[in-house]
């Protein structure tokens, strides 16, 4: 992608969740539940970190579920969506902001890019995004940003949306399609390929699938618009207009009712790795191997 492309798109990303964070809240109903579960993975691991990068915030849901359990620990909110990073600061109220600023626990707020990470090397002991990759244009530019910001023996833990995501409504659109698919999301295979390239080490993935019901396609339209899950995942054409076209779609959903409801599924891929302490790769995706002089020559 030229550079004026991938600008073009992150412009197009951040108006998207502009407009997309006074309902993301109330809609992002998998996203909560899976930042718990990621936060119960953090149970099982040893970790002081002094500083915390969320990368992709959004409302600041997980940075105010970490604040707590680092109480010593500098958080970071990074988001591209000025919407978003406003919506988390609002949400605390004066007293409580000021108690926060007294205490030092205020989240420092950066709006920014996952894949250009405005962030000092080496400069981050635990970094979370939660549903943030999906929306990276290059993962293994994202994945590589990470793992300059993390400090040696740093972790990485995240959660993405993985490949049958939406399938439901993939397949009621394909037949309907006058512009190209959108690119498929990635696989936990491919993402935990994609860390070890990128230099991270004991990459642990697993994945789950989640199961929303509606009960008309209208809803689960909507859903998709208040949750920002529209565009990418599932296509950004004319073709998503007209009543003919919302027919075709309807049509095809409704053989998939069970039970009065149309099912949605969700694939959450979850994973973590560290940044060793003994560096694999230079940075830029190429390979060290460092060669020891056997003692006592």
């Amino acid at each position: 992608m030229s550079p004026s492309s991938a600008l073009q798109s992150r412009r197009q990303i951040r108006r998207h969740f502009d407009r997309t964070a006074p309902t993301y809240q109330h809609a992002a109903v998998v996203q909560r539940e899976a930042g718990k579960r990621m936060l119960e993975r953090l149970d099982l691991v040893r970790l002081h970190p002094r500083r915390i990068l969320d990368a992709g915030s959004g409302p600041g849901t997980l940075t105010d579920a970490l604040r707590p359990r680092y109480p010593g620990a500098e958080l970071i909110a990074l988001d591209l969506s000025p919407a978003m990073l406003r919506l988390a600061t609002g949400r605390a109220g004066g007293l409580r902001r000021l108690v926060q600023r007294v205490r030092g626990t205020v989240p420092m707020r950066v709006c920014g890019d996952i894949a250009q990470l405005p962030l000092a090397n080496a400069s981050i002991d635990l970094a979370c995004s939660g549903f943030a990759l999906e929306w990276a244009r290059d993962l293994r530019a994202a994945l590589l940003e990470l793992y300059r910001v993390l400090a040696r023996g740093g972790l990485l833990m995240f959660a993405t949306l993985g490949p049958d995501t939406w399938k439901e409504l993939r397949a009621a659109l394909a037949p309907t399609a006058a512009a190209a698919p959108p690119p498929a999301l990635a696989d936990m295979h491919d993402i935990g390929d994609a860390l070890v390239g990128a230099g991270f080490a004991d990459p642990v993935m697993d994945m789950e699938c989640f199961t929303l019901t509606f009960v008309t396609l209208p809803d689960l339209m909507r859903d998709l618009r208040q949750s920002g899950a529209c565009g990418p995942l599932v296509g950004r054409a004319p073709h998503l207009k007209g009543k003919g076209w919302r027919d075709r779609v309807t049509k095809g959903y409704e053989a998939l009712r069970r039970n009065g409801r149309l099912p949605a599924t969700i694939e959450v891929v979850y994973g973590h790795a560290w940044k060793p302490e003994q560096p694999r790769n230079s940075g830029d995706g190429r390979a060290v191997v460092r060669f020891e002089r056997p003692r006592g020559r």
